[in-house]
């Protein structure tokens, strides 16, 4: 299977636990794999038999600046919905880092990464 990659699209949403994240906000960052058979695509060189990159960017960034979510894992569950609804992924990664966790250490990042398909 072939796969489409959207990797490290930034946001800012309200996402969290505690009080302050949903007050003052914070950085998520996204990533995406989306499999998908390109084939067709390939030998036509036609956006409508892919899938349309810009489209997938503004249903991530709609529900990551629209909506709340207490946990990463709802939030990475809502966008593969969204994602395997087009109709010609058959499987999505949704990867989500959260630069800014309120962890009183030194770290990177703390994030999810879900696999979902079509049943």
């Amino acid at each position: 299977m072939d796969k489409i990659i959207i990797n490290e699209m930034s946001f800012y949403g309200y996402h969290g636990v505690l009080p302050s994240e949903r007050v003052q906000g914070q950085l998520f960052i996204i990533s995406l794999e989306l499999y998908v058979d390109l084939s067709r695509a390939g030998k036509t060189d036609a956006l409508e038999d892919t899938i349309d990159y810009s489209a997938v960017y503004e249903e991530v960034k709609n529900l990551v600046e629209g909506k709340e979510f207490n946990l990463l894992e709802a939030l990475a569950e809502k966008i593969s919905e969204k994602i395997l609804e087009r109709g010609q992924v058959q499987e999505v990664i949704v990867k989500i880092k959260k630069p800014w966790a309120p962890i009183p250490g030194i770290l990177d990042f703390v994030g999810v990464e879900i696999r979902r398909g079509k049943q």
